[in-house]
């Protein structure tokens, strides 16, 4: 296995040479080309004075420019802070602050966000895929100055390669520190378990700073696949990509499932490339899993990941046994177990319900700065807590079955109440706030905030939805507002979440 991520392109465009890598944007890369591109841009970096070991933001939507740059921080040395798009200025703020990076990567729809980051943290480098003004660098113009790397990397698979940030439940997004060694196994053994070869050619829409589009973008150097990225989810596209790259893969959350479900497009559809199917980022009904098999005439696998873990650490191999419901078994080389959500020591019986947990070199190294957040997630012994309730069968065959916490999974991105909470708190007209979340047909789960007004205070229902999209990424706003006189709590005063529900009939 290669050392660190840094060595991925270079391994491609030796093994796969002028093969077709990448597709995205109408633009086409071989996997030699793709190298090339990474080289330039690393080496621009460096000329901006980007260091070894120093932390660096890719805040961009998906597009080729991503990957390379993805890439390039790793051959660099330096470490990835892979940002969702979907934060608002307030959140890159609190992420670049708290990661320390100096140096941010936006594409021209996203730049906007930036616009007063330079006053609000230590970032001296803003690079935009778009052009250079306002003391905006240019990726274009880094990577035409045709500059090489002369350093050589002092990077081992034990040190950290990834900071990527995940929805905290104290209110802020926690860094989960990933080392090189735990990205490139869990890419490694997906592309294994599933059989992903040079002969293959993926379609994704899947955002790349997901753990679950790192692992397709892994599989690609190591492998030879062919990526086909598109820059958002759009069904007839999808389709037509499909046809035209005569695509062997489709890698998908639930949501996209649905929607090319129920597209009037869907039987005129050509989807007879297809191989498999793969779905993940949020468990996927039965029924559902049963009617993509049907009518795209291929098997649809489930997987089963988390930011804390690089990746995924659950999956059926391609051929074996498939069991709807049943997100698979443990990756080679990690473990999983399922045990008492009161006490860890204790190991479940097969098919008693208790945390999902999991061990491995794919785990994470900790929270960034946060140890106290770590030793509450990774166990002395290396177990690390998934928050997942869960069971297992006789083969080794996990079933998630609910939440240990109150998170909430909205079209695959996970959303924490308390940090919606801590928004609506600082609502002049908002006396106390809770959230709980509310089945979803589309979306799997959606939150819904009940508010206590202020005396003598009057708001909407849109206004403090409103009020939420000034703080946080549109995915986690409450979708639904219920103004209520109070809300259950325990006999210390803890907001009974789990007990919101109980408000609804009030409405």
């Amino acid at each position: 296995m290669l050392e660190h991520l840094g060595l991925l392109s270079e391994f491609a465009a030796k093994k796969f040479g002028d093969k077709e890598a990448l597709h995205s944007d109408e633009q086409s890369f071989s996997f030699r080309e793709l190298h090339e591109t990474i080289e330039k841009f690393g080496a621009g970096l460096i000329s901006l004075g980007v260091k070894e070991k120093e932390v660096v933001t890719l805040y961009a939507s998906n597009s080729w420019e991503w990957i390379v740059s993805y890439f390039a921080i790793a051959r660099i040395g330096a470490v990835i802070n892979p940002v969702n798009t979907m934060l608002t200025s307030a959140e890159i703020i609190y992420v670049v602050n708290d990661c320390g990076a100096k140096t941010i990567i936006s594409s021209e729809d996203k730049i906007g966000a930036l616009a007063d980051i330079r006053k609000h943290t230590q970032i001296e480098n803003i690079i935009s895929f778009g052009k250079q003004e306002n003391g905006i660098k240019s990726f274009h113009s880094l990577v035409a100055e045709n500059l090489s790397i002369e350093r050589e990397l002092n990077v081992s698979a034990k040190d950290l390669s990834t900071i990527a940030y995940t929805s905290g439940t104290t209110g802020h997004p926690k860094g989960a520190m990933q080392s090189h060694e735990a990205v490139i196994l869990n890419g490694s053994m997906m592309s294994q378990l599933h059989m992903r070869g040079s002969d293959d050619i993926v379609v994704s829409a899947l955002p790349c700073p997901h753990v679950y589009a790192n692992v397709l973008m892994t599989g690609m150097m190591m492998f030879g696949t062919k990526l086909v990225l598109h820059k958002t989810f759009e069904v007839e596209a999808i389709f037509e990509a499909i046809k035209i790259h005569k695509a062997t893969i489709f890698d998908g959350v639930p949501t996209m499932y649905m929607f090319m479900l129920n597209s009037s497009t869907l039987e005129k559809s050509d989807l007879s490339s297809l191989k498999r199917c793969y779905v993940g980022g949020q468990t996927m009904p039965v029924a559902t899993m049963a009617a993509v098999e049907k009518e795209f005439k291929v098997p649809l696998i489930e997987l089963w990941g988390m930011t804390e873990i690089a990746g995924l650490g659950a999956t059926f191999p391609l051929f074996g046994p498939n069991k709807h419901g049943s997100i698979g078994c443990a990756i080679p080389y990690c473990e999983l177990k399922i045990v008492d959500v009161d006490d860890c020591s204790q190991q479940m019986n097969t098919g008693e319900v208790g945390e999902l947990m999991v061990k491995g070199p794919i785990t994470m190294m900790g929270y960034f700065g946060d140890e106290e957040k770590t030793r509450e997630t990774l166990e002395p012994d290396g177990w690390l807590h998934s928050g997942d309730l869960a069971k297992i069968d006789q083969d080794g065959c996990v079933y998630i079955v609910d939440r240990k916490k109150d998170m909430i999974i909205t079209g695959g991105y996970n959303v924490y109440p308390a940090e919606i909470e801590r928004v609506l708190a600082a609502n002049q007209k908002v006396a106390l706030a809770a959230v709980g979340k509310q089945n979803d047909e589309l979306k799997g789960e959606i939150a819904k905030a009940y508010i206590v007004l202020k005396e003598g205070e009057d708001a909407t229902e849109d206004e403090i939805i409103a009020f939420c999209r000034e703080e946080l990424a549109a995915y986690k706003c409450p979708r639904k507002v219920q103004f209520v006189n109070d809300v259950p709590k325990t006999s210390t005063g803890k907001i009974m979440r789990r007990e919101l529900t109980t408000l609804d009939h009030l409405e």
